[in-house]
């Protein structure tokens, strides 16, 4: 159905790499390319037009780079980072990117990175459904097998690197998926965001303590910056 198709423009200013992923676009079923943009500037005002649920993102561009460009949106859409330099990778996933593809990328790899954004925009949409039945699980994908992770056994989310860990009483579960994907997953009335690396279950906190709040025998820091939304949201403020 249209209604289901992704939505993407491409930002590149190489024109060769700009066709090659062009080509790599229009054999995917699932995703449409509404834009394809020769810098930063050109995509600033495709994004107020068509609001494309995707975006394919170089990084080294003249006069403002990706990353600085990403970090100047205040509502970016899914980001699939596209570059020749892999050293740029830590600071994409400290983003939120969905995927970092290195150049030359060959196609499995980049239908790989497609997948985990329709996935991620599938979450969105049921997420949005108004009369969506609220869940008392996920599945992830750990390993070659999915595992069902039931969020009320979540004692707290934390980041490393592209991937997370669900630390759980009787397990640690790792999965690959972005910080912000995970948020979006776990219901917004049991989770807080407390650090850029920690999202903590509010049922398993134990104690606060200056900036560092208590999960069983564990101690997790709280940012400065959401310390005051944090403590709102335990205290029932919010």
């Amino acid at each position: 159905m249209k209604s289901e198709l992704i939505k993407a423009i491409i930002v590149e200013d190489e024109p060769l790499a700009r066709s090659g992923l062009e080509g790599y676009v229009k054999e995917v079923d699932f995703i449409e390319l509404v834009a394809s943009c020769e810098n930063a500037f050109e995509a600033n005002n495709v994004l107020a037009r068509h609001q494309p649920d995707l975006m394919f993102l170089d990084i080294q561009m003249p006069r403002l780079t990706g990353i600085d460009f990403l970090k100047s949106i205040s509502h970016p859409p899914m980001v699939i980072m596209t570059t020749a330099y892999p050293n740029y990778a830590l600071q994409g996933f400290e983003l939120d990117v969905v995927d970092y593809l290195v150049k030359p990328y060959p196609f499995d790899r980049f239908l790989k990175a497609a997948n985990k954004a329709r996935d991620l925009f599938m979450l969105r949409s049921e997420a949005s459904k108004p009369n969506s039945p609220v869940a008392e699980f996920m599945f992830v994908k750990t390993d070659s097998r999915l595992e069902k992770v039931v969020f009320r056994e979540i004692l707290y989310v934390e980041a490393m690197e592209n991937y997370v860990i669900i630390h759980t009483p009787s397990q640690k579960i790792i999965t690959m998926m972005t910080m912000k994907a995970m948020e979006e997953s776990l219901p917004g009335n049991d989770f807080l965001r407390i650090h850029k690396s920690y999202i903590a279950n509010k049922r398993h906190i134990l104690s606060i303590e200056g900036n560092q709040i208590q999960i069983g025998h564990t101690k997790i820091p709280v940012s400065r910056n959401n310390k005051s939304l944090v403590m709102e949201r335990l205290l029932g403020k919010q």
